[in-house]
């Protein structure tokens, strides 16, 4: 560890640190704008000069290594004049928009301009103006107030893995562009407003909807994938008008997916905000009492083993213990959170969970895609794979269709007799995983959303022991899940009880008249042509399939309205928060099934948040542990049995278009017809 002496103070640096790093370490602020510690060094903007000792002219601290006795000099007269006169070059062509730049707040440049710059310019031409570019429905372009920092380049070619920005002409012609001017096709594209330092790229939906000193913020989780990235919710009143990223090292770094970050205007379209009732062939609103009261005829009526409830992908952990309380006290068996139809074993945690952890797979050596398309179902994942073959020279094998993944893999085969042959050792990757020093598989939803996922699920198992994946220090068997509410389900057991049907026999069973209620908390991806005469109850928040085919309707409240408990992909409990209150007459879900509980004579026993949180500590104790990763104990799970002949077939087909709140968004719809090549899929309605 190289020491340095930084304005009179001995440091100690890590090794491979640079100047401007360790005077960070000293509390000394140094102004930069293209420096980030996550992407290379590009040394463009020259504002981190320091003077360092027997250097005949200030250094650029960001791109000079930390070394043994360097003597460094941060705010000296030499450096301040140095800074102003870069400052006063990068002004130059700047336009003055700052009161019309969304930027504006929030821009490093406003900032540094006012604590390093000076008062008045001697630059007397006319500024240059730069063409815009286009890059697509997200991202907005000014380009005349580039300062070329190239953070933008260097994002999307070294994290994102599309190389799609670039740096054209030199000197006064030089600019930053999208090659051939079409839209960015990474689903992190976003990611570039942020690290813009300047109004040259801002938010395309967002734009001129408000400056951030109007807005009340809220930290949350993100539950349009299983990820469960760390956001920050930004509302207006009573409308969330942007998401961004919080720092979360270990889950979501400082990055989060464009639908995470542009699906919010779907919270304010095709709402559920008050109670309905099918009356004849038509749904009506409907009081509260009214549509309870519905419900509370039928249940009468019926047999609990007649009563099915199906929890969809969006739920928090409080609403779906209440479900399954209220279907337990019903004497219902037939419960399940598994929309899919996974086949995953809810009585061991290791088969369901990520269990290298997110930022654990950056230090596999080789990992084993069965069934998932990472890019799409979980980019946040994608990105630390990618960061495995660029940094540790990874291998990465695919069973199952091979997509562009943003990295090189090596296409195994299509289906099960791939797996098969691979177990057998018939083909060569399986001496790569069993020569790896941290090898790794990663089994889709692709793979066990399937009538024999259950012996995909052992053949995994299989190979996982095979190779030596499983030791003291590491796991590689990885499930990767698309659905924010699947782990945290599975932890609570929302599953058949003894005697009971998952969803695929529920279905069978409603279509057969075998079923006389079904209970959807917020669940719409299954087939809901399957209900045959069933009595449909659907909790939700937006008018989509479920609300569509549903004989009451009872309002639930969105992500961003409620608090609510989530359980990541790799087993992370994490807390998300309101921002803005429900809306309409729509209430937290849990306190919906609180109430409706006690109009059946079923009085759930818990009356506050408190008290559910601590129901779901007594149903499982992982519940206890937030923001943590335990390490979830190695026992024998799956079913050997026969294995189809059909190849795997991806869960997503258009990353934009996969839940309630994206169908419902414009945005969202505006970049499936321009960079999925779909079309708008949102089916709800507001009643």
């Amino acid at each position: 560890m190289p020491k340095l002496t930084i304005d009179g103070v001995e440091v100690d640096a890590p090794d491979g640190a640079t100047v401007l790093q360790a005077c960070q370490l000293a509390g000394k602020e140094v102004p930069h704008f293209c420096f980030h510690e996550r992407l290379s060094v590009a040394g463009n903007c020259r504002m981190c000069l320091v003077e360092m000792e027997r250097a005949p002219k200030p250094i650029a601290s960001c791109a000079m290594p930390a070394g043994e006795g360097m003597v460094i000099t941060t705010d000296s007269d030499t450096v301040r004049q140095a800074r102003r006169g870069v400052m006063e070059f990068l002004l130059i062509n700047h336009p003055l928009d700052c009161p019309i730049c969304d930027q504006g707040g929030e821009c490093d440049l406003q900032d540094q301009a006012v604590a390093y710059g000076g008062d008045r310019t001697r630059y007397e031409e006319n500024k240059r103006a730069v063409t815009d570019k286009s890059m697509g429905p997200l991202v907005n372009t000014v380009m005349t107030r580039c300062i070329h920092c190239t953070r933008c380049v260097r994002f999307t070619t070294e994290i994102a893995g599309v190389s799609e920005i670039g740096m054209l002409g030199r000197g006064e012609h030089a600019e930053i562009s999208s090659y051939l001017e079409r839209s960015l096709t990474s689903e992190l594209s976003a990611n570039i407003i942020d690290l813009c330092p300047v109004g040259a790229l801002t938010s395309k939906p967002y734009a001129f909807a408000a400056r951030p000193w109007e807005l009340k913020k809220a930290e949350s989780v993100d539950v349009l994938d299983a990820v469960g990235a760390s956001i920050r919710v930004d509302a207006r009143g009573a409308s969330v008008l942007r998401v961004v990223p919080r720092l979360h090292e270990n889950v979501n770094e400082e990055w989060i997916s464009d639908k995470t970050r542009f699906a919010c205007d779907g919270l304010r379209r095709q709402r559920l905000d008050q109670p309905y009732v099918r009356r004849g062939e038509k749904l009506e609103p409907a009081t509260w009492d009214e549509a309870f009261g519905a419900i509370g005829e039928r249940i009468a009526a019926s047999d609990g083993k007649r009563i099915a409830a199906i929890a969809g992908d969006l739920c928090d952990g409080e609403s779906m213990l209440a479900l399954k309380d209220l279907m337990g006290k019903l004497g219902s068996p037939h419960l399940d959170c598994r929309q899919d139809g996974a086949k995953v074993d809810a009585n061991v945690r290791a088969s369901y969970l990520l269990n290298s952890s997110i930022a654990g797979l950056e230090t596999a050596d080789a990992v084993l895609l069965i069934g998932t398309d990472p890019r799409r179902e979980a980019p946040l994942v994608n990105l630390r794979l990618r960061r495995a073959w660029l940094e540790g020279g990874a291998e990465i094998g695919v069973v199952g269709p091979a997509r562009d993944l943003n990295y090189p893999v090596t296409a195994l085969g299509a289906g099960t007799d791939t797996l098969t042959a691979l177990k057998d050792g018939k083909i060569a990757f399986l001496e790569t995983l069993k020569n790896a020093e941290r090898p790794a598989l990663i089994l889709g939803m692709g793979a066990l959303a399937r009538s024999d996922g259950a012996a995909i699920l052992a053949v995994a198992r299989e190979i996982a022991d095979l190779t030596g994946m499983i030791s003291a220090d590491w796991n590689g068997f990885n499930v990767l899940h698309t659905a924010a509410a699947r782990v945290g389900g599975l932890d609570l057991g929302i599953v058949p009880g003894a005697g009971g049907k998952d969803v695929p026999s529920i279905l069978d069973a409603a279509t057969n008249g075998e079923m006389d209620i079904v209970y959807l908390l917020g669940a719409d991806e299954i087939d809901m042509s399957r209900f045959g005469d069933a009595f449909v109850v659907y909790q939700g928040h937006h008018g989509d399939a479920g609300a569509h085919r549903a004989d009451v309707i009872l309002p639930g409240a969105a992500y961003t309205e409620k608090h609510g408990t989530y359980v990541n992909t790799e087993g992370r409990v994490q807390l998300g928060r309101p921002a803005v209150p429900p809306v309409g007459e729509a209430k937290e879900d849990w306190k919906i099934l609180r109430a409706l509980s006690d109009v059946l004579g079923h009085k759930l026993p818990y009356d506050t948040l408190g008290d559910v949180r601590s129901a779901m500590v007594a149903a499982n104790p992982v519940f206890d542990e937030i923001d943590i990763v335990s390490k979830a104990e190695w026992a024998p799970f799956g079913t050997a049995g026969a294995l189809g002949e059909a190849a795997f077939e991806l869960p997503i087909d258009d990353f934009y278009l996969t839940d309630p709140i994206s169908r419902a968004s414009v945005t969202m719809a505006a970049c499936s017809r321009e960079l999925s090549g779909g079309t708008e899929k949102g089916t709800g309605t507001n009643g």
